[in-house]
């Protein structure tokens, strides 16, 4: 369900209090008709972080909305918007997430992210204050979870690091051995500028092998 909004509530949404604001007042309006029960709205933004659109996707009972990713990104896609910011409130007051609702916030990420959407917080509200996923840091912890992420994706995930781990590991056998081929060019009285040509080195790297070098 669409909610209405006025002309002073389509702003530019700069942080979480310029939503809870909005939301506050939306909750308000909506809890005149159901006051007991848990809300879970999507909040859809432009690049400029200006407010599109505020969609009420589920409506549950007293402790729980029952939220599907097609529902909740279905208004945004329509919209044409690139960030969204998701919302519920917590009748009982409380305002500590549930392992439910980071796993829910979890998952919603990584479909976001297929999409090309950002979901860039999550809010549990109540009439009289608010939690932020991002301003409580649990937005980045989430972004690093692999629960979510497809299998494809992980694999791929995988191979491009070992991929690096084994381009690092030549890198480093390379540089070992230049620094070999230094030390005994130096042995034979080679120059500095012949030393850098041959191996590559810097003129500092190879400095530091004449400071390290062992004293007769």
């Amino acid at each position: 369900m669409n909610i209405e909004l006025t002309e002073k509530q389509k702003i530019q949404i700069l942080n979480s209090e310029d939503i809870y604001s909005i939301m506050q007042e939306v909750l308000l309006r909506e809890e005149k008709i159901d006051q007991e029960k848990e809300h879970f709205w999507i909040v859809s933004l432009a690049q400029s972080n200006m407010l599109q659109n505020i969609e009420l996707v589920s409506l549950g009972s007293v402790n729980a909305a029952n939220v599907e990713p097609m529902n909740v990104f279905r208004i945004a896609v329509m919209k044409g918007a690139v960030k969204v910011i998701m919302v519920h409130n917590h009748p009982s007051g409380k305002l500590k997430p549930s392992d439910e609702d980071k796993d829910l916030t979890d998952r919603l990420i990584q479909v976001g992210r297929i999409l090309n959407i950002e979901v860039l917080d999550h809010l549990i509200i109540s009439s009289k204050s608010y939690f932020s996923f991002l301003n409580e840091e649990l937005m980045a912890e989430l972004k690093l979870s692999i629960k979510w992420i497809p299998q494809f994706e992980l694999a791929e995930r995988i191979r491009n690091q070992e991929k690096t781990i084994r381009e690092l590991a030549v890198k480093v056998s390379v540089h070992n051995r230049n620094i070999e081929i230094a030390k005994n060019a130096l042995k034979e009285g080679f120059t500095v500028e012949q030393i850098m040509k041959l191996t590559g080195l810097s003129k500092e790297e190879i400095g530091e092998i004449q400071i390290n070098k062992p004293k007769k």
